[in-house]
């Protein structure tokens, strides 16, 4: 048998500033570069037109294509990645493997179940940081315990983040990648899935729409936006690179970039917040959850416009403007008093940029459960949201063609109403 090591690609679909994967490059030889369809995480999808998994195809498509051009191959297999393991140890003499780490619970189960079976057969496991600027358990306060409250965590983050200091990773030792063109990438279809009508947006960063981010991101009907998250949730963007260039354009933006980072340490230390409050308290309140209702928002026909048209926003092209996320998660959990992990579940269905911390962390933030959120009594009103973000209804009128006429649904619940209810029953659950 070869001797061979190999390179798990995850979280990380580039083979440029790749950390794992130039350490594998600098360190070993005969590296195979190696991505797994994981079947516990497609068996969970119940589209199989949908646009994240085409993506990824894509992707690994192309990855195929640069390594083909250095005389090598990307090994594609579908299934459980420990069983995978297994069949590998037969195939090679693995000497180690290298990755990416990955934060969520599954990951981490994942890769200790992985780490035994190598720890088993002697073989190094070795983990990169990759997908953030500051891992975990690297910005702590005074007393060496995590931050609850962001805007402390941002403060830390920054005084210890130097663009210049920033280490990029370029792979320079392509001729220690295994020498072969043996491997067949599966079809889409192969691996149970089909094309979707979404399409993913590029991964160029717009440096106008960076520059002036502070001023745009909040008015739906303006391409104020980078749509660079799906690229961050996959890896096909550097977080170093796209961190570097934010903090000398736009510091509202990068602000954003230290959220994802803030949601992802919480996570990491509270794994209990995947379905429960992250304040214990909040898991009394005596949730509404009328189906009706819920179908409804789901569908786009509250009869509140701002809150419809990001729902079909959402719903045709997996995408929706982070201010109205704001405004469609509060109104389903605070005027219909529908649990936020019925939204947030809707939300990890259709989201191209779905990532469970940040998912997580801004539903429970809309919802008041969560840590550093809005107060249970501060709810958003659609109508004043509406007039102050889209005045001239042009983001409104894009999604819903029928907003002035009879076919357009009346509110399905009365604002004051609605308010009132949200603060006595929050407050009613909180004082038991």
């Amino acid at each position: 048998m070869e001797d061979v090591s190999i390179f798990w690609f995850r979280r990380d679909l580039r083979l440029e500033d790749n950390h794992g994967l130039f350490q594998a490059l600098k360190e070993a030889k005969n590296v195979i570069p190696l991505f797994i369809f994981d079947t516990n995480i497609l068996d969970k999808l119940e589209n199989k037109a949908d646009a994240r998994v085409e993506f990824i195809h894509s992707q690994i498509s192309e990855i195929e294509n640069e390594l083909s051009k250095k005389g090598s191959s990307l090994l594609v297999k579908t299934g459980d990645p420990e069983t995978i393991f297994k069949e590998l140890l037969t195939a090679y003499k693995i000497q180690a493997v290298y990755t990416n780490r990955d934060y969520e619970p599954y990951a981490n189960s994942r890769d200790e179940k992985v780490g035994r079976l190598l720890n088993q057969n002697k073989i190094p496991f070795q983990r990169f940081k990759d997908q953030l600027i500051f891992e975990p358990g690297e910005i702590l306060n005074g007393s060496g315990e995590f931050y609850k409250v962001f805007t402390p965590f941002s403060k830390t983050w920054l005084s210890k983040f130097d663009p210049a200091k920033v280490e990029e990773y370029k792979p320079m030792h392509w001729k220690n990648l295994l020498r072969t063109s043996t491997f067949q990438l599966p079809t889409l279809q192969e691996i149970g899935f089909e094309k979707s009508s979404i399409s993913i947006p590029a991964n160029s960063v717009n440096e106008a729409i960076i520059s002036h981010y502070n001023d745009t991101r909040d008015f739906s009907a303006k391409n104020g936006t980078s749509r660079l998250g799906v690229h961050l949730r996959f890896g096909t963007i550097s977080i170093r690179k796209l961190a570097i260039k934010a903090s000398g354009l736009n510091e509202t933006f990068l602000n954003e970039l230290i959220w994802r980072e803030f949601y992802m340490m919480i996570l990491a230390f509270n794994p209990h917040v995947v379905d429960q409050a992250f304040k214990p308290a909040y898991d009394r309140i005596p949730w509404r959850n009328n189906e009706e209702e819920f179908q409804a928002w789901c569908e786009g026909k509250t009869g509140y416009p701002i809150v419809d048209a990001g729902m079909r926003e959402l719903n045709s092209t997996g995408y929706m403007h982070n201010r109205v996320r704001m405004v469609t998660a509060s109104f389903l959990t605070k005027h219909l008093l529908i649990d936020w992990r019925w939204g947030e579940a809707y939300f990890a269905e259709k989201l191209l940029d779905y990532e469970l911390a940040s998912n997580n962390g801004g539903w429970q933030w809309a919802a008041g459960t969560g840590t550093d959120a809005q107060p249970y009594f501060r709810v958003f009103n659609p109508s004043s949201q509406q007039d102050k973000f889209d005045k001239n209804w042009k983001y409104i009128k894009k999604w819903i063609p029928e907003i002035n006429s009879d076919k357009y649904p009346k509110p399905i619940v009365d604002h004051k109403f609605a308010r009132q209810r949200a603060i006595d029953t929050y407050k009613s659950a909180l004082n038991q």
